[in-house]
């Protein structure tokens, strides 16, 4: 039924060469994607509108997943809250906004369990997601829950889809 899905898909992976992303895109290529473009940070700075502006320039997708992201575990998001927070902002608000003005038909933003509601129902569905307030610690973390409140708006309907997918 999916089996040709892929094969005419043209996707960028931010973050394809990270701890995820090497295995997402992995699996892409197994599953028949051709066209499959990792920009690095060396080449285009996802901080900035110029950076994304010209990946999108370079590379015309029709889909984008998103996985780039300043990360280091516990001990480092402790030592440096606001740095993290900033740079992850920087990439994927300014992202998701000009996918949307390009219309690339589908953005997906990865997010971690750190970003679910502190009384989360088990099992957790999709449409869980952005109905409570998330944990107190986590809300600095949370702006991936806007592109699920973005996808449910009149406005994104003839656009850009978005959604926000579990990794477990």
């Amino acid at each position: 039924m999916y089996e040709n899905f892929w094969q005419d898909k043209k996707i960028i992976v931010t973050g394809g060469s990270g701890f995820l992303g090497s295995f997402v895109v992995e699996k892409l290529k197994q599953r028949g994607a051709a066209d499959v473009f990792v920009p690095r940070s060396s080449q285009y700075d996802l901080r900035s509108q110029d950076g994304i502006a010209g990946m999108l320039k370079d590379f015309n997708a029709n889909m984008i997943i998103h996985l780039a992201a300043l990360a280091g575990g516990i001990g480092a998001n402790r030592a440096r809250p606001a740095e993290f927070f900033y740079n992850n902002l920087m990439m994927g608000v300014p992202l998701l906004h000009q996918a949307w003005e390009q219309k690339v038909e589908k953005f997906i933003a990865v997010g971690s369990v750190c970003s679910y509601p502190k009384f989360t129902p088990v099992p957790f569905k999709e449409e869980n997601y952005g109905t409570a307030i998330p944990k107190r610690q986590m809300l600095p973390m949370n702006w991936q829950r806007r592109c699920c409140w973005f996808n449910r708006s009149p406005i994104a309907s003839n656009t850009a889809t978005t959604r926000s997918i579990l990794c477990r």
